[in-house]
């Protein structure tokens, strides 16, 4: 590899990566042609700062429309811009701006991606506060964190085994069918979310579903089973419910969760890494419109 000292222009270079890249036409022609494009062009998705409208987003259409007479990617999201949380632009003149690297030394990675795209759209600016991710780190994964702790404490208490044989979901509790479609009717939504590359209302959905439906709601009103001594049918169920929806939790939230959702997923029995598991599936038959109608009725009561 050596370096280019000929250069047209530093946009013509940027404009022209998706084929220059695979050093095309010399060869790697499949990357590049065919009726709908080749393997990788054009982009199904590209994204950037607002600031390349004029930039990398243009010259990436008017060299490809020049060349290949097409453009050279179907879908862009164009980032806004991360500002003090009073909305000012962070400048190291006015000491306003944010140290990322002490920001993830604090909360984690994972605290401060949640925060982000949850707290505000990508392509809207965002007012960027720490204090912020401190309270997704009490909310969001504090709560996680505590639902999971009150499974593997009292599952370990009884010797329970994911793996066991529980009860059929139509022979479950009221209680428990309703958790289950709530977690159906969520999966469907996230995938619909990120189907339509809306990381933040994905985010915000699983948040709800965590911290109201799963934590507040359905541990709150089924602990005692969990906490009585005989190991029925019914304890079988709960256990079984709150793990299966752990699980999925951890498969959701992966995306925006890597780490904390990879060691998630372990704990609660998954083998290798969460992101080498398969997405979660809906099932249709564990939506109950119904029941949670019902469900929201009494809840708002």
């Amino acid at each position: 590899m050596h370096r280019e000292s000929d250069l047209i222009d530093v946009w013509f270079d940027s404009g022209s990566m998706p084929y220059a890249q695979w050093h095309y036409p010399f060869e790697n022609r499949d990357r590049v042609e065919g009726p709908d494009g080749g393997l990788s062009f054009p982009a199904d998705f590209i994204a950037e700062g607002v600031d390349q409208t004029r930039g990398w987003f243009y010259t990436l259409h008017a060299i490809s429309t020049m060349v290949f007479d097409k453009v050279a990617y179907k879908t862009v999201m164009s980032n806004g811009l991360v500002l003090d949380k009073n909305g000012q632009k962070m400048s190291k003149r006015l000491g306003n701006a944010a140290d990322p690297f002490e920001t993830l030394s604090k909360y984690g990675p994972d605290a401060t991606r949640w925060y982000m795209l949850t707290n505000a759209q990508p392509w809207d600016n965002l007012r960027f506060d720490t204090e912020g991710i401190g309270e997704v780190q009490r909310k969001f994964f504090g709560t996680l964190h505590n639902t999971y702790a009150f499974l593997a404490l009292y599952a370990g208490i009884d010797g329970w085994d994911p793996e066991s044989d529980a009860p059929e979901v139509s022979n479950r509790p009221e209680l428990d069918r309703w958790i289950l479609s709530r977690l159906h009717t969520c999966m469907a939504e996230v995938e619909a979310a990120l189907d339509g590359f809306e990381p933040t209302k994905a985010g915000r959905l699983i948040q709800s579903f965590v911290v109201d439906d799963l934590s507040n709601w359905y541990v709150r009103l089924g602990r005692r089973r969990f906490w009585k001594s005989e190991s029925d049918t019914d304890k079988q169920a709960a256990y079984a419910t709150l793990h299966s929806c752990l699980r999925t939790v951890a498969l959701m939230a992966s995306p925006i969760a890597p780490f904390y959702c990879d060691r998630l997923w372990q704990d609660l029995g998954g083998e290798d890494s969460v992101h080498l598991a398969d997405w979660p599936l809906v099932d249709a038959s564990l939506r109950d419109a119904e029941l949670e109608a019902r469900m929201d009725l009494a809840q708002r009561v």
